[in-house]
């Protein structure tokens, strides 16, 4: 039994998803959005938090950390869970976050996703992005649409993670998983190496890069169904995102691409519920021929008119799910407020309504 195994227990006993273990500071729980520390125990020391986390740190994290000052890893406590581990350091000496990777992996509609997302599902090919920022479920959400794809097709799917998070295993579908660092040098090499491994859908746990983004466009376009993930907020930032990162003389191919390979965008934000726990409020943009000509034009402002007006396509505005949790008592009006990129346009939905609501000005000074 590892010295951190007992703090990881108690992690999941007060249903907490995320544990800090840090140099110089109790041990703290996230729990339903949240940070509590943990009373009954004390500041730990420089030496205890060294010896404590690389008990459990794989020899060649060890390696990468003492070289770049951090590092990714999975970790498994018998009778728990996975848990998805990043040691890093800061002023104060080595630091350890925990995220508690549930056992069973929930069901779309488990999740409530809608029929527009789990349409995704049954594409031949194109790209198809669940967005959000850190810590927002877009890795529940991803495991639950492979699931279901596991549960529906008969297809080779290869995924690309960092580290690998649920565990899949072969139902109708073939799964291959493969962890960056462990099975392969990088998302890059990795998916430039599936395309002779057979894939039919292919997900990439992360688009970091420039060329892993071209990659991943390209592998969409020529017959394969690929899920990856960015950290912006909205469909249409999500959108500007991929192509602003390309050099201004390939932003014009990559529109013609992304017109033809995009499929589909859920961002997606968690809030908390009314009484504990969190819910999830989803984005979702259904890229139809309205779409993908207004991407192909650079007129990427105007997708948002398409979107109010396209919710028989399973379209939905962020604002707008916001505003219908609010009006279902499932959230508070100000958490609803706090999620919001808009937050002009989410206090006039709040007026049509019939919200009461009146943002706290800040303090001068």
């Amino acid at each position: 039994m590892a010295q951190i195994d007992y703090l990881l227990r108690a992690m999941e006993e007060h249903g907490a998803s995320d544990l800090h273990y840090c140099t110089a500071c109790k041990p703290i729980l996230r729990k339903d959005g949240g940070l509590a520390a943990l009373r009954s125990e004390d500041p730990i020391a420089g030496e205890t938090a060294k010896t404590v986390l690389y008990e459990i740190m794989p020899r060649a994290n060890v390696v990468q950390f003492e070289e770049c000052a951090d590092t990714d890893f999975a970790y498994e406590l018998a009778g728990v869970g996975r848990f998805r581990v990043n040691i890093y350091r800061d002023h104060k000496g080595i630091c350890g976050v925990f995220r508690l990777i549930p056992t069973d992996i929930l069901t779309c509609e488990q999740l409530g996703l809608p029929q527009s997302v789990k349409r995704f599902c049954t594409l031949g090919k194109g790209l198809v992005l669940v967005t959000g920022p850190t810590g927002s479920g877009k890795s529940t959400t991803l495991a639950a649409l492979i699931d279901h794809i596991n549960d529906i097709r008969n297809d080779h799917i290869l995924t690309i993670e960092d580290p690998i998070e649920f565990v899949h295993p072969n139902k109708r579908c073939l799964v291959n998983q493969r962890e960056v660092h462990s099975h392969t040098v990088g998302f890059k090499s990795a998916l430039r190496a599936a395309l002779r491994e057979d894939p039919d859908v292919v997900l990439v746990g992360e688009m970091r890069d420039l060329e892993t983004t071209h990659i991943a466009i390209e592998t969409a376009e020529t017959g394969h169904l690929v899920f990856g993930t960015l950290h912006t907020t909205t469909a249409i930032s999500t959108i500007d995102r991929l192509i602003d990162q390309f050099p201004s003389s390939q932003q014009s191919q990559i529109r013609t691409m992304l017109a033809s390979s995009l499929k589909g965008i859920v961002a997606q934000n968690l809030l908390k519920k009314k009484g504990g726990g969190r819910v999830a409020a989803l984005e979702v943009l259904v890229v139809n021929p309205a779409v993908s000509a207004l991407i192909r034009e650079a007129k990427i402002t105007q997708i948002m008119s398409i979107m109010q007006t396209a919710k028989r396509e399973g379209m939905t505005l962020l604002n707008e799910e916001l505003c219908r949790l609010v009006k279902e008592d499932v959230v508070e009006p100000g958490e609803a407020y706090a999620k919001a990129t808009d937050k002009e346009d989410l206090l006039r939905l709040f007026q049509a309504r019939g919200v009461s609501f009146k943002p706290t000005e800040p303090e001068a000074g």
